[in-house]
């Protein structure tokens, strides 16, 4: 079967540690590629420009939008995040699966243009732990941890859209769950269309 990319859309909780799932994956598995986004966000300490995002200005990233340069876009917590088109579309003429990090809106949008996409949700076990681990990064004040789980309680009214839940306790089996979803999907008969058919001609021999 000739293996075409499958865009992988993941959306959590802020403080789920999706980021750190994705990046122990791609570290793990070649066949995956993370899709950078653009945002207007300040970047954290340690992020680099065009490693963790493309940091660019209000300006920049409307621009874009004219342009029809994103696949997505959507504001959260005061700041535009999209996904860059062509990154995104060259991986998958490829053949690798392109994981784009992503909140619940830019997810639906996803899915509206690219009906195979696949749309994993990843959560902590609890609110509790959730809470804990927004504490624990030290970078965010009391009132931006408040508005992260005031838009927690919001997304989690849309958990329900996505096709597969994975709960992250622990990290190595949340990689390897991940792991596991995405290589069923690329087993889905609507995404062996021409092998399915090649082996009907192949069996009209006999």
């Amino acid at each position: 079967m000739n293996r075409k990319g499958i865009i992988i859309v993941v959306s959590g909780f802020s403080g789920a540690g999706k980021g750190t799932v994705m990046k122990a994956l791609t570290a793990k598995y070649d066949q995956y590629a993370l899709s950078v986004s653009a945002t207007t966000r300040t970047p954290r300490s340690g992020e680099v420009n065009g490693r963790e995002y493309f940091f660019v200005t209000t300006e920049e990233f409307e621009k874009m939008i004219e342009e029809d340069g994103l696949i997505e876009h959507a504001k959260y917590v005061n700041h535009y995040y999209g996904t860059p088109r062509k990154y995104v579309e060259d991986k998958l003429a490829n053949g690798i699966d392109v994981i784009l990090e992503i909140e619940i809106q830019g997810a639906l949008q996803i899915k509206e243009q690219y009906k195979d996409a696949v749309l994993l949700f990843i959560t902590p076990p609890s609110a509790d732990e959730l809470e804990k681990r927004l504490r624990g990064r030290g970078t965010e004040t009391d009132e931006v941890i408040r508005k992260r789980l005031g838009r927690a309680k919001e997304e989690s009214v849309g958990i329900e859209k996505y096709d597969y839940i994975v709960v992250n306790d622990k990290l190595d089996e949340c990689v390897e769950n991940v792991h596991r979803i995405i290589s069923a999907a690329h087993c889905s008969p609507d995404r062996n269309i021409e092998f399915i058919d090649d082996i009907r001609k192949q069996l009209e021999k006999y």
